[in-house]
């Protein structure tokens, strides 16, 4: 049976000569691998350049539930992405990103909510024209609200986050996963931010760096199998 859907291309592998698996996650299936036969061919009905990571696709596929390889039998970017792939800020935050998501969403079931969260924050990334030093710290701390660890709110400006418990306090944890002032007060600007203001939250590079590594440990203690980020690098190097 043939169903459409829309998707996210987060990985291809190579398939024999002139085909291709891509690894989609998807509105209505979750995360699906997808065989494209011919996709390497000069005439291939659906072309490899459309399936380079964070693509926004609509595919029109078969699904099974025997958990074999689906086939896609049509495929078209919608919207078509303007200037991640040849800006070099946007092209290394999509890197990133991609690489985040890979491990996030292999592992997880459909989720429309989340599905339209991922999809919205790659149109803006593409879209918008504002400073991005900030953006990822922004996506990935709300991307935990979709994923059961989003940090509990607190009225009052507390000075400490305790990263095991994903709540702020009064009193200095006994172990070191905390962030303390003045990153508290940062992380707490990031969290109440939005995409579109979130460039005038103001930090030096070596606070963004730390806050990053904070943020990557605040997943790792809450995601079995999240490990080292390859892709880190790149983004210590553009925003240094």
């Amino acid at each position: 049976m043939l169903n459409k859907t829309r998707g996210i291309v987060l990985k291809t592998t190579n398939y024999s000569e002139s085909s291709l698996v891509a690894q989609i996650y998807t509105e209505v299936f979750g995360m699906q691998s997808y065989l494209i036969t011919g996709a390497r061919k000069p005439k291939a009905k659906i072309k490899a350049n459309i399936l380079q990571p964070l693509h926004l696709l609509e595919i029109v596929a078969t699904h099974k539930d025997n958990g074999s390889l689906q086939r896609i039998s049509e495929a078209r970017q919608v919207p078509a992405l303007q200037e991640i792939p040849y800006d070099i800020v946007k092209s290394s935050l999509a890197l990133f990103l991609n690489e985040i998501l890979y491990k996030i969403l292999k592992e997880q079931e459909n989720d429309s909510y989340l599905f339209e969260f991922i999809h919205h924050s790659i149109c803006w990334l593409d879209e918008t024209h504002l400073n991005l030093a900030n953006f990822h710290l922004v996506f990935l701390i709300k991307l935990t609200r979709f994923l059961g660890f989003y940090p509990a709110e607190s009225k009052q400006a507390l000075p400490y986050f305790n990263l095991h418990e994903a709540t702020f306090s009064n009193s200095l944890p006994e172990h070191p996963l905390v962030l303390q002032e003045p990153h508290t007060s940062i992380f707490r600007n990031l969290i109440e931010s939005e995409y579109s203001n979130c460039d005038k939250i103001k930090m030096t590079s070596s606070d963004r760096q730390f806050l990053l590594e904070k943020v990557l440990d605040f997943y790792r203690l809450h995601r079995t199998n999240f490990k080292e980020i390859k892709s880190l690098y790149i983004l210590e190097e553009i925003f240094r």
